[in-house]
């Protein structure tokens, strides 16, 4: 199968593009990556990786950003995104996680495996929820509830986002390789040319303004609120993976999460951030094909009470 770039027209009007890699006939995972990330940061190592233990996988951008539809509503302004007050106008993770659903349903897919990382995660999460019957396995990478007491990054954090200009390729270099940096946690010192590249390629595909998308993603998490009644009504097989020194998404985003959906399993990697680093893609996509395998193997959704 093709990895080349195809595009989806759902039924909302939105354009979503997508590549897909490996067999047909074997089961599909799909990869939702996180906020301002296009498809390209689930790499070619970490896409093989679960081809090469018999996937399907379908990687995609989400809305506002890459090569799919950019919102023309005008963006919330910093203030509103500090205060957490979203513009009337605001779309939502649910109408995101209907796009991911559209692109599967556009490929003819009925049953698939969800792994999102990181808002990718929160978009997963709320697939899990209203799909229960498609939705063979669930796993969710440094992501979060929504509540507000847990999963919030840390004020150093914060200072690094407000104070990144995104005008320019060079700026949208310089600006993820400081944040990345700071975040990648204390055993995995990034590559920087690695990193470059992958900002300078996001930076490239881009079919709209960098910035106005990222503001209007973090507008759709801050609309959605707190999830966590709405993860308990998860029933499908699920995986939570986090480090113990993400500065993105606070650890205990991760504990929240696995204590909200039943039967999750979790598993915390020492000294990782919020970043997949060349070293971990190995152990990561393992542990997801070893989570999907045993939903084949007899380990299939739980019972709600």
């Amino acid at each position: 199968m093709s990895d080349a770039e195809q595009y989806a027209t759902l039924s909302s009007g939105t354009t979503i593009c997508f590549r897909e890699s490996g067999d047909e006939a074997d089961p599909a995972i799909l990869l939702i990556a996180g906020l301002g990330e296009d498809l390209t940061v689930w790499t070619d190592s970490f896409v093989g990786s679960l081809v090469a233990q018999s996937f399907r996988v379908i990687a995609m951008d989400n809305r506002d950003v890459g090569q799919s539809t950019f919102a023309t509503t005008p963006a919330p302004s910093l203030w509103r995104q500090v205060i957490g007050h979203p513009r009337s106008d605001a779309y939502s993770l649910a109408d995101m996680a209907s796009d991911c659903v559209g692109v599967l349903d556009h490929l003819g897919i009925a049953q698939f495996h969800l792994v999102g990382r990181s808002m990718g995660g929160m978009i997963a999460q709320t697939i899990a929820a209203a799909e229960p019957q498609r939705v063979l396995s669930l796993t969710s990478i440094y992501s979060t509830t929504g509540a507000r007491d847990v999963g919030q990054p840390a004020l150093s954090t914060i200072r690094l986002l407000v104070a990144a200009p995104l005008k320019n390729r060079t700026s949208a270099v310089r600006n993820h390789l400081r944040i990345t940096r700071h975040i990648a946690g204390t055993a995995y010192p990034i590559d920087d040319a690695e990193e470059a590249a992958i900002a300078a390629g996001g930076w490239d595909r881009s079919a709209g303004d960098v910035a106005a998308g990222v503001a209007r993603q973090i507008q759709a998490i801050q609309c959605s609120g707190d999830r966590t009644a709405q993860l308990s009504r998860i029933t499908a097989p699920t995986l939570i993976i986090n480090g113990d020194r993400d500065l993105m998404v606070n650890p205990s985003g991760g504990s929240a999460t696995a204590n909200a959906i039943r039967s999750a399993q979790h598993v915390v990697i020492p000294g990782m951030g919020h970043h997949i680093p060349q070293a971990l893609v190995d152990p990561i996509t393992q542990y997801i094909a070893q989570h999907a395998d045993r939903v084949s193997e007899g380990g299939n959704h739980v019972e709600i009470a």
